[in-house]
């Protein structure tokens, strides 16, 4: 049925979204909590003759993607956050060979193994490349199961146009969590972009090689500016935010994904106490919306990131701010989730100051 809302978990979301975006190809290896995702690309992309494929290792995973997606597939990984680590050489050598491709991230405690908690600790890898090299991706993050789905569809798009990878980024709460959602359209395979960069030959022309390697270093550099050409257009274009909160609130929360429910929370519950608090979500957290928020910053009024790790993402608010306007930091780490409660406390903390 057309716009039928359906309960799903969020890792289920992303999966069907990446079909029905045109996912020709899927390459994974498990681990926790992101394993639905593999389980429902197993049973769901086979059923549609397309590729699965577990990989024997996170390494193997993203350079299958790599091949798959010079060849022309639409093509897939996720993992999460030491599974990513493993990923980002791979992902290094895409973004050198302007490789498209869709990697999801259901971000786990860390360093190390850490935990299988939710957490937002992978920001700085997502975000600064994470591999070798001058580089950025495109990174995506929800904050519900309705945005995995409208998200991972989105990821899929603006590889193919901007041919970048594109990094969608979750904490493992949204990849657990079950809401109603709406699904995008499901794309015939016939209507998708068309590539004609891909790697290969026939009568028509002659064969195509696709590499990251430049022996020259003046060719190299040249190479990468004209990607970083690419990134200002991006940038200009891409950028995606959400505001919710009075224009004149004494106060602005940051956040996103888990933290900014959280901070929604809070906002209410400063709302019921005649308190006026603002929330401000990146939803591309490269490019962050940096120019958004220094115009809020301009107010001079305080800021208060909230992040379920200790201090990452509020480097691009200070960055975007400077010094404008004061920044403080909420963080947790390992797993630990802030509270609506905490969260409110702490903004009247500030305010009190």
């Amino acid at each position: 049925m057309k716009n039928e809302k359906l309960l799903l978990k969020g890792n289920d979301a992303v999966a069907e979204a990446a079909i029905r975006a045109g996912c020709t190809a899927y390459f994974g290896y498990p681990i926790t909590p992101q394993n639905e995702i593999i389980a429902y690309m197993a049973s769901h992309l086979l059923e549609k003759g397309r590729i699965f494929i577990q990989a024997e290792s996170e390494v193997a995973a993203i350079n299958m993607v790599y091949g798959a997606a010079a060849a022309g597939a639409r093509a897939m990984t996720s993992s999460s956050s030491p599974g990513i680590s493993l990923k980002q050489e791979g992902l290094s050598y895409a973004a050198g060979a302007d490789i498209p491709l869709v990697v999801v991230n259901m971000v786990r405690g860390g360093p190390g193994l850490g935990s299988i908690a939710p957490s937002q600790s992978d920001y700085f890898q997502s975000t600064r490349g994470g591999g070798h090299g001058d580089y950025y991706c495109i990174v995506l993050a929800p904050k519900s199961v309705q945005e995995c789905a409208d998200l991972t569809y989105l990821a899929f798009d603006l590889a193919d146009q901007y041919r970048i990878p594109v990094i969608v980024l979750a904490d493992g709460m949204i990849g657990q969590m079950m809401e109603g959602v709406v699904l995008p359209p499901e794309r015939s395979l016939e209507d998708l972009p068309k590539r004609d960069w891909t790697v290969g030959h026939n009568q028509n022309r002659a064969s195509r090689h696709l590499t990251s390697l430049h022996l020259v270093p003046e060719e190299l550099e040249e190479a990468t500016k004209k990607r970083f050409r690419r990134y200002e257009e991006i940038a200009e274009k891409e950028v995606r935010f959400e505001i919710a909160g009075p224009g004149d609130a004494d106060l602005t929360f940051v956040a996103y994904g888990t933290a900014a429910r959280v901070a929604w929370g809070a906002k209410n519950l400063a709302e019921k106490e005649g308190l006026r608090l603002r929330v401000f979500r990146p939803i591309t957290l490269w490019p962050f919306p940096s120019l958004e928020l220094a115009e809020i910053a301009k107010t001079g009024k305080p800021i208060l990131a909230v992040e379920m790790s200790l201090g990452q993402m509020v480097e691009d608010v200070r960055l975007a701010v400077l010094g404008k306007a004061p920044v403080h930091l909420l963080g947790h780490s390992g797993g630990v989730i802030p509270t609506e409660e905490e969260v409110f406390a702490e903004a009247k903390r500030i305010l009190r100051k």
